[in-house]
């Protein structure tokens, strides 16, 4: 396979004036990068068009459930019942004639859906459904934007926990027949963190990379999902996290990165540098692939952006596409 690095600078429609970072790594390099290696370079430029994400809730349409209409008894074949023996000699023969009775549906029983949010500590929300008539189900989990996939086990029941994208968060929790529940929980710490997330739909093989303070990839500030989470850090303000939603096990699943960094805490300033990332798969090579981000800002409000990226073809499976500017760098101050 040829190796290529290349870099492509890209101005796209996304609402705004958007620039984005374009580096296709070969796989010596995308096999270095997770070390202590030194940055991609950037090279010749070239365009690539983003455009809006055609939205993943048009695969989600939630179906409304139907009134079952029950057959009256007054549609039945109306019968004599016999007195003589020559009517019941005669019943005999004219009942086996008769057609069947239509078929009588009985009322479906209904299904007791429930769900909890409680707060837990970096303005996080564990949310708890239990669905007893929905067992190994496939759900989609809503919320202020975010929309990733859930199954239920066995019984009927699914524990997880979501990074909370607003003070007031409300969580709506869909099965594909229509059927859910609602749960709401109140976030006072939000105003203390920085979230950024970036989601998509199947095997996309989109990841969500934060390097901080100068961190380079390999270093401990380097935060992806493939590494181990620094819980204790995370709570001191030392460094950030990345929190992955979704059930990879699902058929085509809403997958969701969320990487979160409490400013609040921090006493370190700098900039912490946000990027989307890529690797060329048998899954992906030579397809157009879509993404969605969502950025908090620091008065609260909620900006979006969509990507549509044509993948290279399948002789360029080991590389990886780094997007350097889909997101925007974390400014952070000391306190």
């Amino acid at each position: 396979m040829k190796h290529i690095k290349e870099v492509l600078t890209a101005a796209g429609t996304l609402g705004i004036a958007v620039g984005i970072g374009f580096v296709m790594q070969s796989s010596e390099t995308a096999k270095e990068r997770y070390g202590a290696q030194a940055r991609p370079t950037l090279q010749e430029p070239s365009d690539i068009t983003a455009v809006p994400l055609a939205t993943a809730a048009s695969a989600d349409i939630l179906l409304q459930v139907q009134d079952i209409e029950l057959t009256s008894a007054s549609d039945m074949p109306e019968v004599t019942v016999p007195q003589t023996d020559e009517e019941i000699q005669l019943a005999a023969v004219t009942l086996d004639d008769l057609p069947p009775a239509p078929e009588v549906l009985a009322e479906q029983p209904t299904c007791e859906i429930s769900a909890q949010a409680v707060t837990a500590p970096g303005a996080m929300v564990t949310l708890t459904l239990d669905a007893p008539c929905a067992p190994n189900e496939r759900l989609t989990v809503h919320h202020n934007g975010i929309m990733f996939t859930e199954a239920t086990d066995e019984s009927g029941g699914a524990t997880f926990t979501v990074p909370a994208l607003s003070q007031d968060a409300v969580f709506i929790m869909a099965f594909s027949n229509g059927d859910g529940a609602v749960a709401q929980a109140k976030v006072a710490d939000i105003a203390n963190y920085d979230r950024v997330v970036l989601q998509w739909r199947g095997d996309a093989g989109f990841e969500l990379h934060a390097r901080e303070f100068g961190a380079d990839y390999g270093d401990n500030g380097h935060q992806w999902s493939g590494r181990k989470p620094n819980v204790e850090g995370f709570a001191a303000g030392t460094n950030g996290m990345i929190t992955r939603l979704g059930d990879t096990l699902s058929p085509e699943p809403l997958m969701a990165e969320v990487y979160t960094f409490a400013r609040a805490m921090t006493t370190q300033p700098g900039v912490i540098d946000m990027s989307v990332e890529t690797e060329v798969t048998v899954n992906n090579c030579g397809r157009e692939i879509e993404a969605q981000t969502l950025e908090i800002g620091p008065d609260g409000t909620l900006k979006t952006r969509n990507l549509t990226l044509s993948v290279p073809d399948c002789d360029a499976v080991g590389t990886f596409l780094v997007l350097n500017n889909l997101v925007s760098d974390l400014k952070v101050a000391s306190n």
